[in-house]
């Protein structure tokens, strides 16, 4: 890709989905695997009249582990931050900190060239934000969620959460999410998943699985797997009893996010749902255990108190 076309796209993602400001405090964070990528947001906020600073990290290994205390910091200092990383900076104390301080975040764990200029990127994030709206307001108001694939059923207790909107565009105070994006999510009260659900898109630090996973959960937790790469997984999540909570029900909706392996964009993609393993307690759950993972659900049906909003890839809303 031309470094004219990446400079294109970066400008468009910080006037477009951030709402950046001349005058205003970039904060962009790389890591090895973005470096193209890093430097080209840098300097379309430069372009933009923005006072922006890059900083490269070393990868932290895996996703919802805290990044550096001068980074958290530097964070917490900025107007806008922009995370171009290999894994996820989303659910960490650094993000929710940044945010209670008013910075506008965004996160981008995974993030590709190719991704970067096409595919999810390209969506209509007015069409994007009002779908994801409307299923954050269906699962705020909702007591039950069941996920059904392959005759293996899971029911989640979704009473007193708050269902949030993964938008793409984050131009208030505090505002955050992914980017590219396009999904609602929710955390599910802790103790209350109770069945098995089959994974068969993909798993966060695992890509691709080589044959679906199958997942058993009781009383919240994760009790069994089942699978090829069924012990893989549990040696990403390691031995705190923690990293098993069922700590996320999500549902994508943007209708240019493909299946590539990748969790960034295979999460938002329109008709899929996604389970999360580990913390939770940065958008509405009690869980924090330092690794946040996600596995993708390819067409399940979803009911929602009974009502089923999601089958065959489609979301059935009127």
């Amino acid at each position: 890709m031309g470094e004219d076309i990446m400079l294109q796209v970066a400008r468009q993602v910080l006037q477009d989905n951030l709402g950046l400001q001349a005058g205003e405090q970039l904060l962009v964070i790389e890591d090895e695997t973005t470096l193209k990528i890093g430097e080209a947001l840098f300097a379309a906020g430069a372009q933009l009249g923005a006072r922006a600073l890059l900083l490269r990290i070393q990868p932290l290994g895996r996703s919802g582990a805290e990044p550096p205390e001068a980074v958290a910091r530097a964070m917490g200092a900025a107007d806008v931050v922009i995370a171009a990383t290999a894994h996820s900076l989303t659910h960490t104390q650094a993000k929710k900190a940044a945010c209670a301080a008013g910075v506008r975040v965004a996160t981008m764990p995974g993030i590709t060239e190719e991704m970067f200029f096409a595919g999810p990127i390209t969506a209509d994030y007015n069409r994007v934000a009002a779908l994801t709206r409307k299923i954050a307001d269906l699962l705020s108001s909702a007591e039950e969620a069941t996920l059904e694939k392959d005759g293996r059923r899971l029911r989640l207790s979704l009473r007193g959460r708050k269902g949030i909107a993964s938008t793409g565009v984050y131009r208030e105070r505090g505002a955050s999410g992914n980017l590219p994006s396009g999904e609602a999510y929710i955390a599910p009260v802790e103790g209350s998943a109770e069945g098995v659900v089959i994974v068969d898109g993909s798993f966060a630090g695992l890509g691709r699985p080589a044959a679906p996973l199958k997942l058993t959960f009781t009383r919240g937790m994760l009790t069994a797997v089942e699978g090829p790469d069924g012990e893989r997984l549990l040696n990403l999540l390691g031995d705190d009893p923690q990293a098993r909570n069922l700590a996320e029900l999500g549902i994508g909706t943007n209708d240019k996010a493909r299946i590539t392996g990748v969790i960034l964009e295979d999460e938002k993609a329109y008709g899929t749902v996604h389970v999360a393993l580990g913390s939770n307690d940065t958008f509405g759950g009690r869980v924090a255990a330092g690794i946040h993972v996600d596995g993708v659900i390819k067409a399940p049906d979803l009911y929602i108190d009974g009502r089923k909003v999601l089958s065959g890839g489609r979301i059935l809303l009127d």
